[in-house]
């Protein structure tokens, strides 16, 4: 692919277009499905700089990178799946799937022996890594909520980019206990409000 041009006029109106030509609103529900999965993208960029940035273990740094950088890429998969009516499909175009899953199954896996159970909802937060990260999962949350809709409406999408994103947030949650532990960055936890006095007992 070679981007020429960045503006084209044509979405002045409220239009776009999908992979295949159909012009369609920019509220529809695919442009707000895979924008999401866009949004989630750039955010996993920043935490990227800030993970470069941290100063941290470089074995860490490296592994925190290699792991998002190849989210980065299935993002742009699923986004691309997203933008294209199953109509418009060509033959030999990738599509998120059981591999992709199946390895980040496996990253979170690894991960999460070796974070230890969880005692208690955690506060998004502590650090910018962690932070980021979470960010990130509740955006992926959000693009879950979106291809829901496009699901609903267009069973024939296929249920790849949901199964993804659903393991993706996972992941990211995963992550960013892992990153706060080998980052040497804070993790907050909620803390639970006590009980409340029985009616008519003292203050």
């Amino acid at each position: 692919m070679r981007i020429t041009r960045v503006y084209t006029r044509t979405g002045d109106k409220g239009q776009t277009r999908l992979v295949g030509g159909q012009a369609v609103p920019k509220d529809h529900v695919r442009i707000a499905a895979y924008g999401t999965v866009d949004e989630l993208n750039a955010i996993l960029g920043i935490t990227r700089v800030m993970n470069g940035r941290s100063g941290a273990d470089p074995a860490v740094v490296a592994r925190i990178d290699a792991m998002l950088h190849r989210v980065q890429n299935d993002c742009f998969n699923v986004g691309s799946d997203l933008a294209t009516r199953p109509e418009d499909r060509w033959p030999g175009m990738y599509r998120v799937g059981g591999d992709d899953v199946k390895r980040l199954e496996g990253w979170i896996d690894e991960l999460n022996d070796d974070v230890g159970p969880l005692k208690e909802f955690i506060l998004p937060g502590g650090g910018p890594v962690g932070a980021f990260l979470h960010q990130g999962r509740t955006v992926c949350r959000r693009a879950e909520r979106e291809v829901v809709r496009l699901l609903r409406e267009e069973p024939e999408a296929g249920a790849g980019p949901m199964t993804y994103l659903n393991r993706l947030s996972d992941f990211l949650f995963v992550l960013g206990r892992w990153a706060a532990k080998h980052l040497g960055e804070p993790e907050l936890l909620w803390e639970r409000p006590q009980p409340a006095p029985p009616e008519g007992g003292a203050s």
